[in-house]
């Protein structure tokens, strides 16, 4: 068809101040208005009226035809003489008036330049350059109805490709505002789904159900499945959100979902314009559902692996664009980091989980005697709640292992388990021990330091030998205990601790607290719940338990078979006093599987000393020696004992400290503060 194009008009109709005029206020429409229909409402009227035109519309390509998306001006379109183009052969939307110059649409689309013919102008959108915002979506024009007096031609072109910029700005500030929103409804989202993640009830199922509720919102769609990755299996299993109990099962080659899933790019398919083959319609009968329209992304893990498919399915206006692509890119981004997060969480947590059973089951309060079945289940009664439990016992009776089992027993078994010998502090360096010390706040505090009670947070810290504590480490104890803070040497900010104080001692509290060397008030702090081990050899037949559990323990770290008792093994191992207690049945049984290498042992292997030995006579003959003439207490009686003991046990190592210190079963350290507290010299300092 031959376009003429009709004569210039005059061009002084549009005055500089009042193109000026229109031009600023189409970008303060652009940028208050919501949308590019609001920014058309308000705009099209100041158009028509400045370059004095009879009507002006606005089109868009749509689904095949041309939608008017509005106009001002004239009501009705006059009568056009236009038949259509082979080229162009649209239908025309219902709500497009009638007498639509189609034709002289079409040729200025191909042309890519401003037409006229007769009565009408057609300016079209131009694609802006690189350094432009992005383009429209679809091909736009403006068609205008002249009058008698209209604008010049070149004014009505360049003033209406003006306007469709200023039209395509109001479309590109409209997406970006309606992408912040998305982006803020799946950082929303995202959020909800980490935090619900913490809950104990957590599970794979109730987050992919999340998800989808979400991702059905936010597109606006009739059902989400969230594919995942069956590798092995070569299939794809998803929980669909809506309509379907059961996990939906299909081929990881099979439909759309398996173009994403091999290539791993976003698909889209509308019906209608696109191959019907690509959708696997044999879901749809087996679940007696039509898939009108489908959009699916590939889920991406950390690793930049494909673990799965994100589809939606059946949009509400039944047609998809790259919106909804990027849409759920977004939410597939925020899922596949939620899915594997809860599976590390779940990997994590069953870990921990079997290295807390592992560490329980290393060190079992094992026994069958009326004390110890006592001392497990007030243990495990008292595990249960937060109270400070005090141990008593003599030495090597398994104190830390009656602490290690209140704590597997609580709500803080997942928790760190931190022990102190309090005997083996230094007054001097308990503070710090104990609650930590900052940078540069002594000598040699070369880095911040976390103390005890901070590792311990959440946790229980055991106390042992805390009899043996100094005065000022007893007061500091104390107010920690009572204010459940600490404060780091050379710091000033307290610190909230959550600990569960466990404490054990063999030393007589009471008989300390009478000759003031314990405080009291700590007592009283410390021993709310008050378990006393027995001695070994008051323990029976637990002797034989205790020793079958460390022999199973030792064998099979070293990888050999198991030995048994003989009948004279467990003769002496009854009849042995066992002073050093579990402690020494613990270190006997040691020797005895690394050292033996039959099936059977014997007494003799075990190696143990009768009462009638030399070890025990000398000990006899010892406290024989000692003149307690004219001593009624127990506790001056004792004194006099140790120090005899003592004695003896540097004699008989020829002075050498070290040696003696590990013959009556003492740190080296302990020792010399044992000879100080019984007034001995020690020869040092």
């Amino acid at each position: 068809m031959t376009h003429s194009i009709s004569p210039s008009r005059p061009s002084d109709l549009v005055s500089p101040v009042e193109a000026y005029s229109f031009f600023r206020k189409l970008t303060e429409t652009v940028t208050c208005s919501q949308g590019r229909l609001p920014f058309l409402k308000r705009s099209l009227p100041d158009l028509v009226r400045v370059l004095n035109v009879g009507g002006a519309a606005l089109v868009s390509q749509r689904q095949g035809g041309w939608k008017v998306e509005s106009w001002a001006g004239t009501p009705q379109w006059p009568e056009a003489q236009s038949s259509h183009s082979s080229h162009y052969s649209q239908r025309v939307e219902k709500s497009t008036p009638p007498a639509m110059p189609l034709d002289l649409i079409a040729s200025a689309v191909d042309r890519g330049a401003a037409v006229m013919h007769h009565s009408w102008m057609v300016v079209p959108s131009i694609a802006p350059s690189t350094e432009a915002s992005q383009p429209v979506d679809r091909p736009t024009c403006l068609v205008l109805y002249l009058a008698n007096d209209s604008a010049s031609r070149s004014e009505l072109s360049r003033t209406g490709e003006i306007f469709l910029r200023h039209v395509a700005l109001a479309g590109q500030c409209q997406r970006q505002r309606e992408r912040v929103h998305q982006l803020t409804q799946v950082l929303r989202a995202s959020a909800q789904w980490q935090r619900n993640q913490l809950l104990p009830t957590s599970d794979e199922d109730s987050l992919l159900n999340e998800i989808a509720e979400t991702a059905i919102k936010l597109l606006s769609c009739q059902r989400v499945s969230i594919f995942l990755w069956d590798k092995r299996g070569k299939k794809l299993v998803g929980k669909p959100s809506v309509g379907i109990e059961d996990p939906l099962v299909i081929s990881d080659d099979a439909g759309i979902v398996g173009e994403v899933l091999a290539t791993g790019e976003p698909k889209i398919w509308n019906g209608g314009d696109d191959d019907e083959s690509r959708v696997n319609r044999s879901v749809d009968q087996s679940l007696d559902f039509q898939t009108t329209s489908l959009v699916a992304v590939p889920l991406i893990g950390q690793r930049g692996e494909t673990i799965g498919v994100f589809e939606a399915i059946n949009h509400q206006e039944n047609s998809f664009t790259e919106s909804h692509v990027s849409l759920l890119n977004d939410l597939a981004l925020h899922a596949a980091g939620a899915i594997e997060a809860l599976r590390a969480q779940k990997r994590l947590t069953a870990s921990r989980d079997r290295l807390v059973r592992d560490a329980a089951n290393s060190s079992p309060l094992v026994g069958e005697h009326p004390d110890i079945v006592a001392i497990r289940q007030s243990g495990t009664r008292v595990a249960g709640t937060d109270l400070t439990v005090m141990i008593l016992g003599s030495n090597g009776t398994g104190k830390e292992v009656v602490a290690r089992h209140i704590h597997y027993e609580s709500d803080r078994r997942g928790e760190p388990f931190v022990a102190v010998n309090c005997a083996a502090l230094v007054e001097s360096l308990l503070e710090s021990e104990l609650f930590g010390h900052e940078k540069g706040s002594f000598t040699d505090a070369n880095s911040t330091r976390v103390g005890k009670f901070e590792l311990a947070s959440g946790g229980t810290l055991f106390l042992d030998e805390v009899g043996d504590m100094s005065p000022g480490g007893q007061a500091k104890l104390l107010r920690v205990l009572e204010q459940r803070e600490v404060v780091r040497v050379g710091g000033s900010v307290p610190i909230p601790v959550d600990v569960r104080v466990i404490a054990a001692t063999n030393q007589p509290l009471e008989q300390l607290i009478a000759e003031k060397r314990f405080r009291e008030d700590l007592f009283f702090r410390l021993n709310v719940v008050s378990l006393v081990l027995p001695d070994l050899a008051k323990r029976g037949t637990d002797i034989l338990l205790l020793a079958e559990h460390f022999m199973q323990h030792f064998c099979y770290e070293i990888g050999r078979q198991v030995p048994t008792l003989a009948e004279s093994a467990k003769a002496a191992m009854l009849s042995h006093p066992w002073p050093g207690n579990v402690r020494e049945l613990r270190n006997t049984i040691e020797r005895v599987c690394y050292l033996t290498s039959g099936d059977v042992i014997q007494a003799a292997d075990l190696e143990l000393r009768s009462m009638d030995g030399q070890a025990l006579g000398g000990e006899s003959s010892e406290l024989a020696s000692i003149n307690l003439n004219g001593i009624d207490s127990l506790a001056e009686a004792t004194r006099q004992f140790q120090i005899s003991h003592i004695l003896s046990s540097i004699d008989r190592c020829s002075g050498n400290m070290t040696e003696a210190a590990e013959r009556m079963e003492l740190h080296r350290s302990n020792l010399y503060r044992k000879m100080k507290q019984l007034g001995m010299k020690t020869g040092e300092g």
